[in-house]
């Protein structure tokens, strides 16, 4: 498997002088397209020189700016790849299916740990659990699933949590709802959803919302506007990437928020399911 900019840099990061690690942070900081400039305006950005960037490229093993840029560009290419493109490259299911499928999915979920550090998960968990602010959820295409499942469990725990609608013309009521502070949860994998990217920086730059992002690792344009990103593994070899490892970090998140918060949790849930078999009832 390709080894990714992003790696390259952190495997590389104890090694760093500070210029160049102000250099990485201006890289990560608009993973990737920061790299997509000229390695003039990089300079001036990350305020090193030419040849300091380019000796940081041969510290993380790049032959220079130009194979460093080339890198990226395949990244992007590997965000927007089709079904179609991922089955003709992909290694087919071998043996009995159902268990090499199932082993290549715990795969994925095994690895998801390293992709997400625990303090990121902490600090996560703790901003979705506060309740002074609310919670704005989305997701892409098939990722709104995996947004449905984290909303419709937080809502169990904590008021104020909200999940958008796929329809564009209902955003702005959503967008207008939110206030400084609140969070705007994102899940976006490839191929990536323009739309999404442009609705995060309405959030950001005109409520003020916290940016949330849930991708994979070659990182959806929403990361741009993000504060948080949680990148999962997502590769399966076959036709459809696997979300088994989103659905796992989302559950982890949810459950950890419920168990830290139980006494209140327990109670709207319990006020939950006594108005939900009312109602039920009432409408027999």
């Amino acid at each position: 498997m390709t080894v990714q900019i992003r790696q390259k840099i952190e495997k590389a990061s104890d090694t760093f002088t500070a210029g160049e690690r102000k250099l990485a942070a201006a890289i990560l900081s608009d993973y990737p397209y920061a790299g997509l400039s000229s390695i003039q305006d990089l300079a001036a950005r990350s305020e090193v020189s030419a040849p300091s960037i380019s000796r940081f490229m041969a510290k993380i093993g790049l032959t220079g700016y130009q194979e460093f840029q080339r890198s990226l560009i395949a990244e992007l290419k590997q965000g927007d790849r089709s079904p179609v493109e991922v089955h003709e490259r992909g290694r087919h299911i071998e043996g009995d299916y159902l268990s090499d499928f199932l082993t290549r999915a715990s795969a994925q979920m095994a690895i998801a740990g390293d992709a997400i550090t625990e303090e990121q998960f902490q600090r996560v968990c703790t901003l979705l659990a506060s309740s002074k602010h609310n919670v704005y959820v989305i997701g892409g295409r098939i990722s709104d699933t995996i947004a449905a499942h984290l909303s419709f469990h937080l809502r169990q725990a904590r008021k104020g949590v909200f999940h958008l609608p796929s329809d564009p013309e209902t955003w702005p009521e959503y967008l207008l709802q939110m206030k400084a502070g609140d969070i705007f949860f994102v899940v976006d994998f490839r191929r990536y959803q323009t739309s999404l990217a442009s609705l995060a920086a309405l959030a950001r730059d005109e409520r003020g919302a916290r940016v949330m992002l849930m991708t994979d690792k070659w990182i959806s344009p929403v990361a741009r506007h993000a504060s948080d990103v949680l990148p999962v593994p997502i590769e399966s070899g076959t036709l459809w990437d696997t979300y088994s490892s989103a659905l796992a970090v989302t559950e982890a998140i949810v459950t950890r928020i419920a168990e830290e918060h139980w006494e209140h949790t327990r109670d709207r849930i319990e006020s939950w399911d006594t108005l939900r078999v009312t109602t039920k009832e009432t409408t027999q």
